[in-house]
């Protein structure tokens, strides 16, 4: 077990032998904000106090005199209001990354308790080209897959895609007349596209074309041959489109359960809110009124509009209700931008309201969460749009990051081969665009810019893949000096002649507690998904790297100073790769 999650057990218990009725799970250990404090730090007891109007300096030094951490910490101090700051042995941080470096743990642990998370993300629309906007959710979605897994969730990713709706019925009266079969091969999304536009603007100056397009839809829902056909095909084809660029992203799904999935389940979906008086009447439509929540009492939601259709909400609560019942999850997340902030408090409150009128309501239901983002902005500070004022179609994006990283790429080293400098650009330029999505606060819009997030220097991908690249170079050389220097194994591993690590210089004992603290960011981006808290914990990490690498020679040291000092190489590389990885960021071993 690492050393923070043995203090957290060690104080979960003292906390309980002073408050035996205390929710001791919520009694965490964390980094401390300033090291001249100590390496981990407590809150807990202050809350603890607070809510039972106890003396919080004192209830801490009841819990500390319970408290038995000797061999892991120094003394353990009292600061402030009823803080507790610990600080580790210098043996126990040597002990941690010997068993590192011996492939016991990555400064990260499983979860004690997992638990099964479903994730919505992405959720493009059929007939239409991925764009710039749904980089944010896509990236997102998947950098929190990819961390639960990590710690050892259950994870089940869904596209909800949108392929159910009152466009098609525009898509199938222009694919029925206006259809150009040669650009439907050469360019399937483009052309349904145009299809759409050209419809859709007819229709708004001609009544007969909106009747047709209606007919057209109500053909498709009522299951007219030719028209589920066409709407299938669709479907396919934008589905390849969707493949390709997820496959670029390197980002997988486990399923894809579009709207159309769910339209069986809408109407006794309906009614059966209406007969649990969850639903009712209001000017034709069906509606849930909010009355005893405040923040929702003056925003009813539809579930059935006037002339008979359904919306998103109906969608949105047969998909909730499909999942608990199909994954029984622990938790729904969806990741969508921060205009559907509303839409979700609705979804949320009222499935909710109708699962605790169940008869055999379920009294541990999932927790909801919707993870909201801000916007990508140009330049110029308005949303990131071509030089002619269009949305910037995804593919066009991917392309251009890597025709930029190429030229990055030829430039610094052009006697590469070709086939490897067009490889390490399409990796340094993807991973540019993702970091620079993941870097803000989501809830922050954030401005795209070219030159910023290519950029060798600062927080950015390119600067940390290089970091990697550089701590690899570092093996190389070892290799090419030393025919006794550590040798990788097969998985990539340092196989050392001694796993004894000594920490003597600060920057040494520095960057061996910033690996520590590797596992416990994992979580926080997990607990409050935030995926730019590892983002800065890897910026960190190569900074603290680099000083140690410029104040602590490694291949002229003795040698095993040398050894020590190379484990260390060794595992910032491992935890920067891995760290990475978790963000969905490719590495290479040569820039």
């Amino acid at each position: 077990m690492l050393p923070h999650k043995q203090i957290e057990l060690r104080l979960q218990q003292a906390v309980r032998a002073v408050l035996p009725e205390a929710d001791v799970l919520a009694v965490l250990v964390r980094p401390c904000p300033d090291p001249k404090f100590g390496d981990y730090q407590s809150n807990a007891l202050m809350s603890l106090a607070k809510s039972r109007k106890l003396n919080p300096r004192q209830l801490a030094t009841d819990a500390l005199a319970k408290l038995d951490v000797s061999e892991i910490c120094e003394k353990v101090e009292i600061a402030g209001a009823g803080f507790l700051n610990f600080r580790l042995k210098p043996v126990v941080l040597a002990q941690t990354l010997q068993a590192a470096a011996r492939g016991e743990h990555l400064f990260s642990e499983k979860a004690a308790s997992p638990k099964t998370a479903v994730i919505d993300f992405s959720s493009p629309n059929v007939a239409k080209p991925m764009h710039v906007g749904h980089i944010r959710s896509t990236i997102l979605g998947d950098c929190l897959a990819r961390t639960l897994r990590l710690l050892g969730h259950r994870v089940i990713t869904d596209n909800h895609i949108g392929d159910w709706g009152t466009q098609f019925g525009m898509l199938l009266l222009g694919w029925k007349h206006h259809l150009k079969p040669d650009a439907l091969k050469t360019d399937p999304i483009g052309e349904m596209e145009r299809l759409y536009k050209m419809v859709n603007a007819t229709g708004e100056a001609m009544a007969t074309v909106r009747d047709a397009a209606r007919q057209e839809l109500v053909k498709l829902q009522s299951g007219d041959g030719e028209n589920l056909k066409i709407w299938r095909e669709m479907i396919a084809l934008s589905e390849k489109q969707f493949d390709e660029i997820y496959s670029r992203l390197g980002v997988k799904f486990d399923h894809t359960l579009g709207e159309s999935f769910y339209n069986p389940r809408l109407k006794p979906l309906v009614e059966e809110l209406v007969v649990r008086g969850i639903a009712r009447e209001s000017e034709g439509a069906l509606v849930i009124f909010f009355d005893d929540i405040p923040s929702l009492k003056e925003h009813p939601t539809l579930i059935r509009k006037s002339d008979g259709g359904f919306n998103y909400t109906t969608t949105d609560l047969a998909t909730l209700e499909y999942r608990l019942k199909t994954w029984q999850p622990d938790e729904i997340i969806y990741v969508t931008d921060g205009r559907q902030q509303l839409h979700f408090q609705q979804v949320f409150a009222a499935f909710r309201k109708w699962q605790s009128q169940l008869p055999s309501a379920n009294p541990h239901l999932p927790t909801l969460a919707h993870v909201w983002f801000g916007s990508i902005l140009g330049e110029d500070g308005k949303p990131f749009k071509t030089r002619s004022g269009e949305t910037v179609k995804l593919a066009d994006l991917l392309d251009e990051a890597r025709e930029r990283a190429l030229k990055i790429v030829s430039e610094k080293n052009p006697d590469l081969p070709e086939a490897q400098r067009h490889e390490i650009a399409r990796v340094i330029g993807l991973g540019a665009v993702k970091y620079a999505d993941l870097l803000p606060n989501r809830q922050s819009d954030y401005v795209f810019s070219w030159d910023k997030m290519l950029a060798l220097q600062g927080n950015t991908a390119p600067y940390l893949q290089y970091a990697y690249a550089r701590i690899k170079s570092i093996f190389r050389k070892a290799e090419e000096t030393s025919p006794a220097a550590p040798k990788r194994s097969e998985g990539g591993n340092i196989e050392h002649r001694t796993l004894n690590i000594e920490l003597a210089a600060a920057e040494e004992i520095t960057l061996a507690k910033h690996l520590l603290n590797f596992g416990l960011t994992l979580e926080a981006v997990a607990e409050e998904y935030r995926p730019n808290f590892l983002c800065n914990y890897l910026f960190e990490l190569a900074g603290k790297f680099t000083a140690f690498y410029e104040n602590c020679p490694v291949l002229k040291a003795d040698s095993a100073v040398r050894d020590s000092r190379l484990a260390l190489c060794d595992l910032t590389a491992r935890v920067l790769k891995q760290g990475l990885e978790t963000l969905g960021i490719e590495t290479v071993e040569q820039m």
